[in-house]
């Protein structure tokens, strides 16, 4: 199960991906984390999709991470009395907190918090942006609006307020039930829905602590402007496109994208690009040359991963979908300017021992070109150091604790080794040598690289660099 990849893929489960033969093949054909979406299924489903992934991880002995994605606040209008209204531009509506059912002239939009951030000329996207509503009076519990863009508004319909940070939780009732089954399930990965402020994730690390790694989903604009303090938080950043694109002009999206992505690598946080990679998959056998482009451009932005959501879970090809993505990725780093480009976007390294010794890890690298390198890490600092600088070579991050290895699955270049704690440096390069002749990584004779943190077991204690020709 070497990937001869950087990149990575994470596949999301679903009705298309629910047994495990069909995981174990998608776990074949390039998966590497799996997304239990807690939108939908029942906690039954998920503990059983959680078992069943395991259990291909002992087939295949290769970690494999999970993330669960929580679902978030659901801001929705109410029900209308004929189930379905017609709004045309330039009519007057009003929403408002009566129970009653709706019809052309009213809705309910049980969210008080909503009303509570209005202003006089707040715009409000109804079902996913295709109706748009301006707001010309509110008080606490209505707005009465004016119809921009008219169009059919049916039951339960979702709500969008662009350009306004709601004062809403990230964590509804639902997401904390749901939090503390996956967290008992022993989940790698939180990804956590409707961020909007560093709040938001101080809020949800209070909940899960290190039981978990956060992964914040960037799919509110009022997300971007707190950008850097965000990613400083959180664990993993996903560009949820989806979303974004609800509420934000389509041709601001790629630029954002690619900003997001190189805020995540600057600080060393794996980022995950996703929504609609390969669409046209969930009901045919190959991609469109436009979504293959666009997975391509993630690599080429140097991304941890890209992420399958309706084509691996309820597509007719998931296995397929994942595969192409996995060729797509290949072919990206074979380019010479795929290596270029990441040069070209390097960030500097920070002023502190650990960032000063990955950093001469990627010039060491760079001269030598060793078959490896091997990263000591207990909690996973080292390989997230040293992957952040984009090393030449693949970086084998050898780690004690099973659920390290799990969450390292997402990052960039780092192929996680499950081993036993070592207790000195003749010990670790003994082994170091050893796990990447074994696992395929180097032969006798290779030159590899290997970076640990002395004491041993010390979190983000980087600071040893030695260079290894492995004997015969």
């Amino acid at each position: 199960m070497k990937r001869e990849r950087s990149a990575r893929i994470l596949a999301t489960l679903g009705p298309a991906s629910s047994t495990v033969e069909r995981i174990r093949a998608l776990a074949e054909a390039g998966a590497d984390v799996f997304r239990l979406n807690f939108s939908h299924g029942s906690h039954a489903d998920h503990a059983e999709r959680v078992q069943q992934i395991r259990q291909v991880e002992r087939e295949l002995g290769r970690p494999i991470g999970v993330l669960m994605d929580l679902q978030g606040p659901k801001l929705r209008v109410g029900r209308f009395a004929d189930g379905k209204v017609m709004l045309a531009p330039g009519a007057r509506f009003r929403l408002d907190l009566a129970s009653a059912e709706g019809d052309a002239r009213r809705a309910t939009l049980p969210h008080p918090e909503i009303f509570a951030a209005l202003e006089v000329g707040t715009e409000l996207l109804l079902d996913d942006g295709k109706l748009r509503l301006r707001v010309d009076a509110f008080g606490p519990d209505f707005a009465d609006t004016t119809v921009l863009v008219g169009g059919v508004l049916s039951d339960r319909k979702g709500v969008n307020v662009p350009g306004v940070v709601l004062p809403i939780s990230p964590l509804t009732a639902k997401d904390r039930a749901d939090l503390d089954f996956g967290l008992g399930l022993d989940v790698d990965w939180v990804a956590l829905s409707f961020v909007q402020r560093p709040e938001d994730i101080r809020e949800a690390r209070a909940l899960i602590g290190e039981r978990a790694w956060i992964m914040a989903k960037l799919e509110k604009p009022a997300a971007i402007d707190q950008l850097e303090p965000i990613v400083a938080l959180a664990d993993g950043i996903m560009v949820a496109r989806g979303d974004l694109g609800v509420e934000l002009p389509p041709q601001q999206v790629p630029v954002l994208q690619r900003r997001i992505v190189r805020a995540a690598r600057a600080a060393g946080k794996p980022v995950v690009v996703a929504t609609q990679m390969l669409e046209s998959m969930i009901s045919a056998p190959v991609p469109t040359r436009a979504e293959a482009s666009d997975v391509a451009t993630a690599i080429y932005d140097g991304a941890d991963a890209v992420m399958l959501s309706a084509e691996s879970a309820s597509g007719q090809y998931p296995v397929e979908a994942v595969a192409i993505m996995h060729r797509i990725i290949c072919e990206v780093e074979k380019d010479p300017a795929w290596r270029a480009g990441l040069e070209a976007s390097h960030t500097p390294a920070e002023a502190n021992t650990p960032d000063a010794i990955c950093c001469a890890l990627r010039r060491v690298t760079g001269l030598l070109e060793p078959a490896a390198t091997v990263a000591y890490t207990s909690s996973g600092f080292s390989a997230l150091r040293a992957s952040r600088e984009r090393p030449v070579t693949p970086i084998l991050a050898l780690t004690a604790q099973p659920a390290t290895a799990r969450r390292l699955a997402l990052v960039w270049g780092v192929h996680p080794v499950p081993f036993e704690e070592v207790h000195d440096v003749a010990e670790m390069v003994e082994h170091a040598g050893a796990s990447a002749i074994g696992h395929g990584f180097a032969a006798a004779g290779d030159v590899i690289v290997i970076i640990a943190g002395l004491p041993f077991g010390r979190s983000g204690g980087t600071n040893l660099l030695h260079v290894l020709r492995i004997s015969g």
